[in-house]
């Protein structure tokens, strides 16, 4: 793996947490890639080539764990948790249910598994979790809401899920800054919608409320080319 152009917004952007997903690598392949970001930590699927996160800090953290502690869940490299002195960082690359919607009985496990993670967590202290969910929430969250209900990232089941999390004290940084549509993080690339914006907001940072009084700024950054998805970010004042 090389140090693309599509990590050059980084020199201005200066994060202090970076997460990354479906990283597809393991560190010995990716070499040196944020010197500035000197607490790494990957977690490679079992299955070389597959899924996979990553997170990159200027912070140290107190303790890393990677998975969510059920086996069923934990052999593709989708969770990883940092933990500071005042929160939990989480990066998450939620499974796909898949075209055909095989894979939905399974999301609907790994989202309560996933949910208990969180509680069990945010027992302890507030949690920030961020990633690619692989939903959009809501009708305002994708270009064509009608046309894509029922399918695969906007079915009820999925859509349900992200909404227990929020009802168990949890909030959707984006869409509490920012009321208004067309602000999306993923687009298909084969039909080159991102030229005409018609993509699904997937990408998410989701604060404990007890972080919300802190929450600054939550941002799309679009511009970002290089992948289907762009990034997206908060900015906490703590």
């Amino acid at each position: 793996m090389k140090r693309k152009d599509g990590f050059a917004f980084l020199d201005d952007e200066r994060p202090d947490i970076l997460c990354l997903q479906e990283t597809r690598a393991a560190p010995e392949d990716a070499g040196d890639l944020f010197p500035t970001l000197a607490h790494q930590r990957w977690y490679p699927a079992a299955r070389a080539g597959y899924s996979g996160t990553a997170i990159f800090s200027r912070l140290a953290p107190l303790s890393v764990s990677a998975g969510i502690g059920v086996k069923e869940h934990d052999g593709e490299g989708r969770v990883l948790t940092f933990e500071f002195d005042r929160f939990f960082v989480v990066n998450v690359y939620v499974p796909n249910s898949r075209r055909d919607l095989s894979r939905l009985p399974y999301r609907k496990r790994w989202d309560r598994a996933f949910l208990r993670l969180l509680l069990n967590l945010a027992s302890d202290k507030p949690v920030v979790f961020c990633g690619d969910l692989n939903v959009a929430h809501k009708d305002i969250d994708l270009a064509r809401p009608r046309e894509n209900r029922g399918t695969h990232g906007f079915t009820d089941e999925e859509r349900a899920g992200f909404t227990a999390i929020l009802k168990e004290g949890f909030v959707d940084s984006f869409r509490e800054l920012h009321a208004e549509g067309g602000r999306y993080t993923w687009w298909n690339l084969a039909t080159r919608s991102r030229e005409r914006n018609v993509g699904w907001r997937i990408d998410y940072v989701v604060i404990s409320k007890a972080l919300r009084p802190a929450l600054r700024e939550a941002f799309i950054l679009p511009d970002v080319t290089g992948s289907d998805h762009c990034p997206v970010g908060i900015v906490l004042e703590i």
